[in-house]
């Protein structure tokens, strides 16, 4: 099992060192069907490749005359089959960042709660690829508070880590009592604000930890991006026939995110590159990262 997750790893790097260069054809092959659409000669640098080139698009499909990356190789699997997601915590933790976790359980349709006890973080990987989860959730604490989320994307990323802030529990919400059990149904995805590209890359890790929903589903779960805080918010809704009207009822929990890495790897690799990091001087800017 070590040397085909080794082996897995090494053509997925493989892969990865590839892009440049695919992406450079790419433009190349571009270049070639606009001059050919406009009816003008060849840019000089490509009339050398012209033939080479010619055969390539004669031969690209609509698979094949995408460029691609890979965060396509991450993901490929992803509407294949439902996510499967594993949430544990930090080692030792309190009595509140427990019921976080089972609460975010609840969130997430098809996961499955493990508590932590001595494990250490590569073999809680480890024995999550072999019981075919497709991601890990970890929650952190400090000081019995939640203030850290990290979800890593198996086997082989990425990894992403945010700082959490004032995370609301579901039975801390005003007017609790009226809640009720939690909706197993998939939930909608509702994103709105990541318009740049690090914030698709951010949309993509969220959303796919989520199954596809049916239509008739009366369940959401809202991530919205202000100020490169991204608001976690969990409702149910009912329509009046008559009326016409919609109520939404909060379920919970709530908390706001706030991206501080992403890793090309999992979280046991720390050796892993680093595709994005926030770095000190980023924090003072004032154009936003995850939205135009």
């Amino acid at each position: 099992m070590l040397r085909r997750q080794a082996r897995l790893r090494r053509e997925y790097l493989y892969r990865k060192s590839l892009e440049g260069k695919e992406r450079e054809e790419y433009e190349k092959k571009r270049l070639v069907k606009q001059a050919l659409a406009e009816g003008k000669p060849l840019p000089t640098e490509l009339r050398s490749e012209e033939g080479q080139l010619m055969k390539g698009i004669e031969a690209d499909d609509d698979n094949t005359g995408v460029a691609r990356t890979h965060v396509d190789d991450e993901y490929a699997k992803a509407g294949a089959r439902d996510p499967k997601v594993l949430i544990t915590t930090s080692r030792d933790p309190s009595s509140r960042l427990k019921a976080f976790a089972k609460e975010l359980k609840l969130v997430f349709p098809n996961a499955q709660r493990m508590n932590r006890g001595n494990q250490v973080v590569p073999q809680m990987v480890e024995s999550a690829r072999s019981h075919d989860f497709t991601d890990i959730v970890l929650v952190q604490e400090h000081r019995g508070e939640p203030d850290g989320l990290i979800i890593s994307h198996l086997p082989f990323g990425p990894t992403a880590y945010f700082g959490m802030y004032n995370a609301v529990l579901r039975h801390d919400i005003q007017d609790s009592e009226d809640i009720g059990t939690v909706s197993q149904a998939n939930p909608h995805i509702i994103l709105e604000n990541f318009s740049t590209k690090l914030g698709e890359r951010t949309s993509n890790i969220l959303k796919h930890l989520f199954p596809v929903a049916k239509g008739d589903s009366k369940r959401t779960v809202t991530f919205v991006n202000k100020s490169d805080y991204i608001c976690f918010r969990h409702h149910t809704f009912d329509k009046d026939k008559e009326t016409r009207e919609v109520t939404l009822q909060e379920q919970g929990p709530r908390f706001d995110l706030k991206l501080y890495q992403i890793k090309v790897g999992t979280m046991e690799q720390t050796w892993a590159e680093n595709e994005w990091v926030l770095r000190p001087f980023q924090n003072s800017a004032k154009k936003q990262k995850l939205a135009r």
